[in-house]
This record gives structure tokens, sequence and C-alpha cells, in this order.
């Protein structure tokens, strides 16, 4: 009944929004969680992106749907000098802005939006970089481009240069990241103008296939379709999303009709979805990790043998039979097996508690008490962090570890999950954001992104040295030596107890057509349409 209490709000809104909008072509979208905000740079949640990059704004270049393959966006075309450390973009005219409530655009995209969208996050005097409260810019500083970037240069109106400190094979793939989206200059000058550039991460201005409406907080979100969208105007003309954080309760508005496409089911209710008439259900291996990181800062977390020992006594096969029920597999890398450079030989740490107790006597840990994080939401690389958390809890009591299962409100919880001093492992996944290896093993696990999205802390020289020689070095075949030799690294140090990579499911209404899974994770409704 309380919960049913909670989520009333959600369900009436959606209702009056759906009501508005009873004469144009609507689709329902119930998301599993709230963003975090509407600017997607600052943030890494699958969550954020599909409420802000996605729907509202463009990158110079973008994964062709359903795949990693780059193709042009707002760059028309581009040229790599011979030494790998020159970018030219040649960028798209006639492109038009958002036309809002808020704010009507006076001229087309340019090469000042990409300036101002970059530079916001490289350099620390930059009016808007840190425009908001609390602001990080978690992608940019992880993959080190204020190191990389040395300068963004205008060219002239429609072409821009990156010049670069030394090569970086990923370059391209990484420009098409969520973090890389591109923001009106204008826009920020009128906000900066009247004193709330906040308003920035609340009320988005960009390019894409969807304009922003209006946002209830942990309720909806409603857009409206860009009728002078560059690509052409979407076949909806209204996209709402409907918060709906309880995977159960988004079956059943799927199954009543309340809402057309619902992420994440639970994994037991997978059979019952595809026997339910006027349901589709899509599904593909997720390029995807779930995982448990320790933190390398504190004591005794600080010792990879302690860590060694705590893997040791998780038995994943439970985790595999009570989380994901036959959708998904065990974990030894850091990198999903569908990746390039994934090495089959390292060989993972085996379920052993009497192994794992000895290990823990010959480290003088006795009596330790340990907090593990559960997320609040369901992400495809964990579909309940709480059932997971417990099974761990379990395991680790058998080798005398007392685990208390702590939890935070989702945003908070990848806020303060990132701090040095955390106290306590934390259950957090990652889907590839580019098809690269260097966006797991840089981003996750780089000296870089300690403080960031590297949620172990963790920083070692050995590991550093063969991620930072690979991102210059263009041979595929030797780029992947280095990332073989880097997991053997990461599996002997384990800063990370690795879990479980997952089979992902879309159920979907049948009237729903155009729809492309995105390897990457991503759910996007560009040229998506709907039956009415």
């Amino acid at each position: 009944m309380k919960r049913s209490n909670l989520l009333l709000p959600a369900l009436l809104a959606t209702t009056m929004l759906m009501a508005g909008a009873a004469q144009a072509k609507t689709l329902v979208y119930c998301s599993e969680g709230s963003p975090e905000g509407f600017d997607p740079a600052p943030y890494t949640a699958g969550t954020t992106f599909d409420a802000s990059s996605k729907p509202v704004y463009n990158r110079l270049v973008e994964f062709k749907p359903g795949t990693s393959e780059v193709q042009p966006g707002l760059a028309e075309s581009w040229e790599v000098s011979e030494d790998g450390m020159t970018y030219t973009f040649k960028l798209r005219q006639g492109v038009k802005f958002h036309t809002t409530e808020f704010f009507t655009p006076t001229r087309d995209f340019n090469a000042d939006d990409v300036l101002f969208s970059f530079n916001r996050q490289l350099q620390s005097d930059h009016s808007f970089n840190q425009y908001t409260a609390g602001i990080s810019w978690e992608y940019s500083n992880s993959m080190s481009m204020p190191d990389l970037v040395k300068s963004i240069e205008k060219v002239d109106d429609y072409t821009v240069r990156f010049n670069l400190s030394r090569p970086e094979a990923p370059m391209i793939a990484n420009l098409a990241m969520d973090f890389a989206s591109i923001l009106s200059a204008e826009y920020a000058d009128q906000l900066e103008a009247s004193d709330t550039k906040d308003m920035l991460n609340q009320q988005p201005i960009g390019t894409g296939p969807f304009h922003f409406v209006a946002y209830q907080k942990d309720a909806v979100i409603r857009y409206g379709s860009h009728d002078e969208y560059w690509a052409g105007k979407q076949p909806i003309d209204d996209l709402v999303f409907a918060i709906t954080t309880d995977a159960s309760v988004r079956q059943q508005k799927l199954l009543a009709g309340e809402c057309h496409v619902a992420p994440y089911p639970n994994p037991a209710d997978i059979e019952a979805l595809k026997a339910a008439e006027n349901i589709k259900i899509e599904e593909q291996e997720g390029l995807n990790v779930g995982y448990l990181a320790y933190n390398a800062l504190v004591e005794p977390f600080d010792n990879p043998k302690v860590r060694k020992a705590l893997n040791k006594a998780i038995n994943k096969q439970a985790i595999l039979d009570a989380v994901f029920q036959g959708a998904g597999k065990a974990a030894k890398n850091p990198l999903p097996p569908t990746m390039w450079s994934y090495n089959d030989a390292v060989e993972d740490d085996s379920f052993d508690l009497e192994a794992s107790k000895a290990m823990l006597e010959a480290e003088g840990v006795k009596d330790l008490k340990m907090k593990i994080w559960a997320m609040p939401v369901q992400r495809p690389y964990n579909p309940n962090a709480r059932r997971m958390a417990e099974v761990m809890q379990e395991d680790f009591a058998k080798v005398g570890v007392e685990v208390e299962i702590v939890s935070y409100e989702w945003g908070e919880y990848l806020d303060l999950s990132k701090d040095k001093d955390r106290d306590g492992a934390v259950l957090l996944g990652w889907t590839g954001d580019n098809g690269d290896p260097d966006n797991f093993l840089a981003v996750l696990l780089g000296c870089d992104g300690v403080g960031g999205a590297n949620r172990a802390q963790w920083c070692n020289d050995e590991f550093e040295a063969l991620i930072q020689k690979a991102k210059i070095v263009s041979d595929k075949a030797e780029r992947t030596k280095l990332y073989e030799e880097a997991q053997v690294v990461f599996k002997r140090e384990a800063p990370w107890a690795t879990i479980a990579h997952s089979v992902v499911f879309m159920p979907m209404s049948t009237k729903v057509s155009g729809y492309v899974m995105d390897p990457l994770g991503g759910h996007s409704f560009t040229n998506v349409d709907i039956a009415e």
C-alpha cells in the first residue's frame, strides 16, 4: 500500500500529460529512475544520458544506431593529421537549436557552440566550469581530456580544429560519447547575463530530435518533437518519461498499456512478458560488467591480498542464480567477453571459503566489519543490487566478515561513492560508451579517475603505464597485447570483485516500431514510431 501511494503522483502526472497531448502521437517510456540533471557532461549514469543527451542533444560524431560504428553528426566530415595530433571537423550548416518558452535562438549552430561545450570542461577559469554547485567533469577528467586537448581552434564559423598534446587512438569514438554533447553558447550567454547559469542543467537547449518541455522531479519528464530537426522531424509528437523505479510496477503499466516501453524487467518476469499479448521483447548480450569496488585507499582494503581473499569468499554462481536467473554469466575481467582485447587466458578467483579464511588470517585480518553499498535502482549489469549484497553478506559471514548493507538515493549514491575516504565497498557496473577497451580500463581504473569514475580509488603504476601506452598506439594488434597485460595486472591486484555480465532485455508494446537496441546501453527514441 505504501509503495502504491508513493507512485500515485507519478501516475496522475503521466495521465494529465497524456491527456493534454490527446490529439498528438505520444510515446510513454517508463524510465527506471530520475536524471541527475539535463547537462550530460558532468555525469556518468545511463539514466541521466537517456533523459538528456539522447533526446535533447547531438554530438560532432555519433554512433550508428545498434552499433559502435561512428558516423557524422553535427560534423559532416573530419580529417586527422598524419601524426595523429590534429583533428579538423567540418560542421554541418543550417542546424537549428530548440525554440522553447524559455529560449529563442537568433542563429544556427556554429563553431562557437563547439568551443563552449568543450572549453567549459577543459578550462578551470571558464565562466561555466563551476556554474552549479558540486559540479565535476567526471568523464572529461577520467579520460585526461584537460591534458590531452591543448586547444580547440575556431578556423571559421563551420570549421573547428582540436590540437592534441599526444596521439589518442580512441579520440573519434570518445567524441561520440554523451559527455561530448554540444550545447548552445548563445543560451549560456543569456543565462550568464541574467545570473541564472544553473538553469543550463535544468532547462536544456540542444539541437537534438526532441526539445525539453517540463520536468516534475521523480515523476515525469516531457519532451516535444523538434520540428526543425536537421535530420527530419520525428514520427512521434510527444515523448514522455514516466519515472517508475519499481520493476514490477513498470511491468504492470506496460501490460496495462500505460506505457509503451519499459526497461530492466525483473529476470523472473521475462517468460511471462514473452507470453503476454501485445508485448514483444528484444534482447542482446550486453557490453557491460557488474562489480564490487573496494576502496584501495582505506585499510585493510589497501592490501591486494585482503581484496583477493574477499573475492574468493564470493559465490558468483549463487548470485547468478538469485539475481540474474539465467540472464547473466560470471565475470572474470573488467572487460565484457564481447569486447576486443578481452583476455580469456586470465583465471578467475575460485570460490574457496577455506582459502579465503586462511588468506585473511595470514594478513592479520580478524573480526573485520565492512559496508557494502547497494544501488537503489536496476541497471543492466545488476537487476537487483540489494539481493546481490545479501548473498555477499551471507558469504562473507562464513569467513568471519560482518557486512552492513547501505544504500542512498541514486544521484546521492553516485556522488558519495566517489569520495576517496568512502567507508565501504560499492556495487556498481558499467556499460561501454564507445566500443573501445579504453572506455572501461582508463575511465574506471585509471589514475585520473580516482575521486571520480574510479570507485576503487586504485592507482597502480604498472597498470597505468600499459593503458597510457595503448592510448597512443594506432595498431590494434599492439593495443590488444597491452590491454591483455593490463587485465593480468588487474586480476592480480583485485581492486574489484568482478561479478557478472548480463543479457539485456527490452520489453515494449507491439505498437512500437523502429526501436533499435543500443549495444552501448542507452535508450534512444529517435526515429521510433507508434501505431495509433
